[in-house]
């Protein structure tokens, strides 16, 4: 195999697939990325058994053929490479010449034949997905994924394919992120899955403005196809709890507020917020917030900001992280944050179908 490439191209293709290499590994064959060179393009790619992704660049191909080699070592060398030119060839046992300039490596790669193929998707269900949708629903929700190990389900995206819509559902037990969008599919199609978070990133990592993407669901894997990548993942099997039951009933009070300027007056009061308690009061009195935060040992800070709000006066305790995570992850320039009293979830939402609910901490008056 032989073939000549731009160092821009090389570095490209190996970082879109990059990520998936697992990096504890017991087969040695899952720390090399598979480089396949025919039809004038070549071909990356990398898997961990539970994630695949693979991916696509021009290169001058002079002789076709597959190799697999050490991804993360292979990106560190192009990398560094002198020149913008580079010509790889690799020999029956699976040798690599790099050569780029006056530098020449040589890499000790694995038989392609070793290489796990990555699932088929025949007779799967397919949606057409606007890739704007499915990247802004992602990052709406993908903050609130729970990282416990303990509660398996919860470590993904909940997605719900049903009447027409596609629900985005992501929650980690104290808070929970849900953004719905509507989308065409027959009724045939309906169903729910739940997505692990490694594919979710690479997924973010992969869309863009504009196109579809194509995703393709069987009963335990997913694919999804943008442009010229595939990423291929593992569901996580089990149920996800049902997450209608936490958002709450009807609002008392609903506060109009400035979604940059709360997001800047939490992170600023929080500098203060006590380890331990770690939480940040919002003391509510007519079109006013005041954002407090003490730690008993360090002092105490507080910030008022102008709101819209006629109802009676009342204080929460949040999570700072927790509430500034949606304000970073939206865009417009309101949002409305829905209350019952002081020990009800919160609910934010804006105009639009997205909402977040956030458990109250305890107030220490």
């Amino acid at each position: 195999m032989k073939f000549r490439i731009s160092k821009e191209a090389f570095l490209d293709g190996l970082q879109k697939v990059q990520h998936v290499v697992s990096s504890r590994t017991t087969l040695p064959i899952l720390s090399n990325v598979l480089i396949v060179a025919k039809g004038g393009r070549i071909q990356f790619t990398t898997t961990d058994l539970d994630v695949g992704i693979t991916g696509s660049v021009e290169a001058q191909i002079d002789k076709e053929g597959a190799t697999t080699l050490p991804a993360r070592r292979l990106v560190s060398i192009v990398r560094e490479l002198p020149t913008s030119e580079i010509e790889v060839s690799v020999d029956a046992k699976n040798h690599a010449s790099i050569r780029s300039g006056p530098a020449f490596f040589k890499i000790i790669g694995l038989s392609d034949s070793e290489f796990p193929p990555l699932p088929d998707f025949q007779g799967s269900k397919e949606f057409r997905i606007p890739q704007v949708v499915l990247r802004d629903g992602l990052r709406k929700t993908a903050y609130a994924i729970s990282s416990d190990e303990t509660r398996y389900v919860l470590n993904g995206i909940f997605a719900s394919f049903h009447d027409g819509k596609m629900t985005l559902v992501a929650t980690d037990g104290r808070r929970l992120a849900m953004v719905d969008s509507d989308l065409e599919f027959p009724a045939s199609h309906e169903t729910d899955v739940i997505i692990p978070t490694k594919a979710v990133q690479e997924l973010q990592r992969l869309l863009g403005d504009t196109g579809e993407v194509i995703v393709k669901l069987t009963d335990n894997q997913v694919s999804f196809t943008i442009g010229d990548s595939l990423l291929a993942s593992k569901l996580i099997e089990g149920n996800y709890p049902n997450y209608r039951q936490v958002i709450p009933g009807d609002a008392l009070e609903r506060v109009v507020i400035s979604r940059e300027a709360l997001l800047e007056t939490v992170r600023r009061v929080s500098l203060l917020a006590s380890d331990k308690s770690n939480s940040v009061k919002l003391v509510f009195s007519e079109n006013q917030i005041e954002v407090t935060a003490n730690s008993p040992d360090v002092g105490e800070a507080q910030e008022s900001m102008d709101v819209i709000y006629q109802g009676k006066p009342m204080q929460i305790a949040f999570n700072p992280e927790f509430l500034q995570a949606p304000l970073r992850a939206l865009e417009t320039n309101d949002v409305y944050l829905d209350l019952i009293d002081e020990m009800s979830p919160g609910v934010l939402r804006i105009e639009g179908t997205f909402l977040y609910v956030l458990m109250p901490m305890r107030v220490t008056h």
